[in-house]
């Protein structure tokens, strides 16, 4: 699966996939102190969205406030319309979660775990058990003790014991931590199947920029418990936003008259040694601009994209404070 190929479910095109998670002017003081300051922001179904700050920023707080592990002081969370603050046992029954490590009986095998956790509630049968281990690819594994299982593992099973009530949220906090480059990558695939085939929506704290840039839908930044911004990532920021490009040519004085009279991109600079240009223009623009030159004569030997990182738009939202 191609990143960011997932779509939100259920939706007609044109309209917006529904609220999942509404905070509302969410603030936690304590001592006087604001550790998570007026904090609004939503999250739609089958989105996965990225909950960034540097240490201290209120990261935890906030995860905590809407599972109901403490008291807001002000403000509320609501989940599919519903109260955490008013009607926590409607509210918390929406939400997944895991907050630090998955624990488990480490002598019991993975099923077991899970079965243990079905016998704790009427909502949960042999069937579903069936679909989210297999949704997690750990049928392999069902019949092991958990003790054998290595870090990745246990966390596939920790996220499997929490689909196991079929929550519209999915909330993560630190879900690569400790993992490997393959198991980073199988747990980005997992999340992202997660929200595709069961139209989940997964909120996803983590350190680890170039993770959360390449699976999320949105980042919610936050520093000294306040907002500093929602942003799009991937495919859904660059079809609404400009782009920066350099663009080599055969016939450079050619190609720059070409962008200079024309309202579709603004040219930024040139390097005659190299035959380049650079340009800034919307990207619904581009084949636009790709025909004009071709038109034009120009011929077009290599289209480059300069483009931020998150890392260094982080770098820039919140100061230069890079430790998340």
């Amino acid at each position: 699966m191609n990143q960011m190929t997932m779509k939100q479910q259920n939706v007609e095109p044109g309209k917006e996939a529904p609220l999942v998670l509404q905070m509302n002017g969410v603030s936690k003081i304590i001592k006087g102190k604001s550790i998570v300051d007026k904090l609004s922001f939503d999250i739609r179904k089958g989105e996965i969205v990225g909950l960034l700050g540097p240490n201290g920023a209120g990261k935890t707080t906030t995860i905590r406030m809407m599972t109901g592990l403490i008291r807001m002081s002000e403000g509320d969370v609501m989940i599919q319309g519903h109260s955490i603050r008013n009607d926590f046992k409607r509210a918390i029954a929406h939400i997944g979660a895991i907050i630090e490590n998955p624990e488990f009986y480490p002598y019991m095998t993975g099923l077991d775990n899970l079965k243990q956790y079905q016998r704790m509630t009427d909502e949960v049968n042999d069937e579903r058990i069936n679909e989210v281990v297999q949704l997690v690819g750990l049928q392999e594994a069902m019949n092991k003790k958990v003790k054998a299982y290595s870090l990745g593992m246990r966390q596939r099973l920790g996220i499997a014991q929490a689909l196991l009530q079929r929550p519209k949220l999915l909330i993560l906090d630190e879900p690569t931590n400790g993992l490997d480059p393959a198991g980073i990558r199988e747990m980005r695939e997992y999340m992202r199947t997660i929200a595709e085939v069961e139209g989940i929506s997964i909120l996803i704290s983590s350190h680890m920029l170039a993770e959360i840039e390449q699976i999320c839908h949105r980042a919610v930044v936050i520093q000294n418990g306040k907002l500093v911004t929602v942003t799009k990532l991937g495919e859904e920021q660059e079809a609404a936003a400009q782009v920066k490009l350099t663009i080599r040519v055969d016939l450079l004085q050619s190609a720059i008259d070409i962008v200079e009279g024309t309202e579709i991109a603004q040219l930024n600079g040139m390097d005659s040694t190299r035959a380049e240009l650079t340009v800034t223009l919307l990207d619904s623009n581009v084949p636009a601009l790709v025909t004009a030159l071709g038109i034009g004569g120009v011929g077009i030997y290599r289209i480059t994209e300069l483009k931020q990182s998150l890392e260094e738009d982080f770098l820039k939202w919140t100061g230069g404070n890079l430790i998340a």
